[in-house]
């Protein structure tokens, strides 16, 4: 990021996401569905998270055993679920702040029952969903013969530690996500999960070659810094951008304050997001070197964009006669992104 456009930032010293805390978090959930009137848990679900802690603890997963027996809604709120139960000595050490801790917990459920067996059936590369706000995770590694799965570059080291009724249960030796504290204040993408395309097919992970543009970090910027209508549009079509051009290791990017496309139908959206792209990464330095109505190659296939000096001295440069107003705002060696004025329109009168 440019250091122009940051300002000073100490990330908090959040407190060990230990058993205490994440219990009072569990406690605190479990009072707020009591003021909201939520219906108790049913008999049938308290027995099953009942035998299903007993199963964890047996294992040596006191803290998961401990919160799903106290707040079983914050894994089972689906007809059927999978947990992935983080070893307690890797919570500990995890950097989670505590009001996330939900947020984690349902990162590592998926809606689906899904035994070892049904996991080792799948192709690598699989993705499925979690509870989490739509965020997947998929399966990166898988040894058949010897019965070893990875999830999110992460082991499933107790398979099928509970297989009852709707739920099932697998230790996992750590996290699925990193988790970035500065991005978690904005409120958006601290979660480092794969990218996964309309056939839940992996197309990125958070683990993806450092020789290739840095997706995941660019939505995060976007969105924690104001342009969070376009992040969103990005993030929506970034599955077949991937596709298209999984080996581009360079970008400039002109994002729009005001997205308003970001609602539109998606291969509209999908065509309007990338003609805000360039396969190759321009400062705004070399931008004004370039000749006045130069012409720059987007990523939608025969479309351009025309650079051209403002009207006045202090307009600066325009793209497609829309000014570029904050300049080199965040950038790498792999990308470069401008603010502009207004979005750019789908390219098709170019």
């Amino acid at each position: 990021m440019s250091p122009s456009c940051s300002q000073s930032w100490q990330a908090p010293i959040y407190f060990t996401l230990s058993a205490a805390v994440l219990a009072f978090m569990a406690i605190s959930t479990a009072m707020h569905h009591t003021n909201t009137a939520t219906p108790v848990t049913n008999p049938t679900t308290y027995q099953l998270s009942l035998n299903a802690s007993r199963a964890l603890r047996r294992s040596g997963f006191n803290i998961i055993a401990t919160l799903l027996q106290v707040s079983p809604e914050i894994f089972m709120s689906s007809p059927n679920s999978t947990i992935f139960a983080i070893k307690d000595s890797a919570i500990s050490k995890t950097s989670f702040p505590p009001w996330l801790s939900k947020d984690l917990l349902q990162y590592h459920t998926s809606p689906l029952k899904l035994s070892m067996n049904d996991l080792l059936k799948k192709p690598q590369g699989s993705c499925f969903p979690t509870l989490l706000n739509g965020q997947k995770i998929a399966i990166t590694k898988i040894g058949a013969k010897k019965r070893l799965l990875e999830i999110n570059h992460v082991l499933v080291s107790h398979p099928d530690m509970i297989l009852e009724g709707p739920l099932s249960i697998h230790g996992v030796l750590r996290p699925f996500s990193s988790f970035n504290a500065q991005d978690s204040l904005q409120g958006w993408n601290y979660m480092q999960s794969p990218i996964c395309d309309s056939n839940c097919r992996l197309v990125s992970d958070s683990n993806e070659s450092k020789n290739v543009v840095e997706w995941s970090r660019i939505i995060r910027l976007l969105s924690s810094n104001g342009f969070v209508s376009f992040a969103i549009g990005l993030h929506s079509v970034l599955g077949g951008i991937l596709e298209d051009h999984m080996n581009l290791n360079s970008t400039t990017i002109f994002a729009p304050l005001e997205f308003l496309f970001v609602a539109s139908p998606s291969p509209l959206l999908d065509r309007i997001v990338r003609f805000h792209i360039l396969p190759q990464r321009f400062t705004y330095k070399e931008l004004d070197s370039l000749p006045d109505k130069a012409l720059l190659r987007t990523i939608v296939a025969h479309q351009y964009l025309e650079i051209t000096a403002g009207v006045n001295s202090t307009q600066g440069l325009c793209v497609n006669g829309e000014q570029i107003i904050a300049p080199d705002i965040f950038w790498s060696k792999k990308f470069v992104i401008h603010g502009i004025s207004q979005a750019l329109g789908d390219g098709r009168a170019s």
